[in-house]
């Protein structure tokens, strides 16, 4: 018998599975094919993959654009093909370089990286190139240029420092590569550098404390309560006000079409909008919609991501 969920799940990804894996899994333990993760993390990778689920399936774009929370270690004196530690050495430091290193040195050169940054993707990650991925080209041994991308550094913390070996908290925008930001600070610190371990602690509103294994996903399912551990759809967007549109504003909405001020509920109308502002929207029953923004200049709201069965 197929099951139809419609919202998010905190999944914990364990070591050895890609994100790609994990959905896999995650259709034959829900019996469902409409699911999708919000942004790859590698297989050595653990932790946040939150999985979108039937009609949640349309935040995926919009959860892969939350920022991220990572606990890395850095292992410094090591250049390695992939980044990490599970590549092929190509130079490593000799010790009086790491001797020479001073704790100070270290701080400015990691917290310099706070901030906008060109980064250059890895040989080793799923980005194309030509169509092909540039993973599937390194292990052919080849390299290809690769243009910068601009992500921004949001966080570095140094939570230990026992050299060669630093453990650190990184907060970073999309797109960021967590063992390229390890390899440039060895780069820049003329020692070279590898990312030894990753968990992946927040995405967004998502954290660890709250992910959920596969194995524990499993067992739910068999007690027919898969339904409790999923967020809705509307979940996601509690920070944003909530809207009621009147018996004319829901057939506006069922179509997904703008709504006037005069398709919303009074008592649901606040005194002032922000231009751009995203509210969620509903109907008299509760039924969740989708997210509109108010454009002041037409005093009308606009759909932004609807959510329609």
């Amino acid at each position: 018998m197929n099951n139809t969920y419609n919202g998010i799940i905190n999944v914990y990804k364990e070591r050895g599975f890609t994100s790609h894996d994990v959905v896999a899994k995650l259709r034959g333990i829900c019996r469902m094919k409409k699911i999708g993760h919000t942004g790859t993390l590698d297989p050595e990778a653990v932790g946040v993959l939150p999985v979108c689920f039937g009609s949640g399936t349309k935040l995926c774009d919009m959860l892969t654009d939350w920022d991220k929370e990572y606990l890395a270690i850095l292992r410094l004196g090591v250049v390695t093909d992939t980044q990490d530690m599970s590549g092929k050495i190509l130079s490593q430091c000799g010790g009086d370089r790491l001797a020479a290193l001073m704790p100070e040195e270290i701080r400015q050169v990691i917290e310099g990286f706070i901030g906008d940054y060109d980064q250059i993707p890895p040989m080793y990650s799923a980005l194309k190139v030509n169509g092909k991925k540039l993973y599937e080209l390194a292990r052919a041994g080849k390299e290809v240029e690769r243009a910068p991308r601009k992500v921004e550094i949001k966080e570095i913390e140094i939570l230990s420092m026992n050299l060669p070996v630093i453990e650190m908290r990184v907060v970073c925008s999309k797109g960021t590569y967590i063992r390229t930001l390890c390899h440039d600070i060895g780069a820049k610190l003329g020692c070279g550098g590898a990312m030894e371990t990753l968990v992946r602690s927040r995405v967004g509103i998502f954290g660890i404390e709250d992910a959920l294994k596969l194995c524990e996903l499993e067992r739910l399912r068999d007690k027919n309560k898969i339904a409790d551990v999923i967020i809705p759809p509307d979940g996601i967007f509690v920070k944003n006000k909530a809207v009621c549109v009147n018996g004319q504003g829901v057939k506006m909405v069922q179509n997904g079409n703008k709504l006037s001020m005069a398709q919303l509920e009074r008592a649901s109308q606040p005194e002032t909008f922000a231009d751009a502002e995203q509210v969620r929207v509903y109907d008299g029953t509760g039924k969740f919609y989708g997210i509109y923004a108010y454009h002041a200049d037409e005093r009308m709201w606009k759909p932004v991501k609807m959510f329609l069965d």
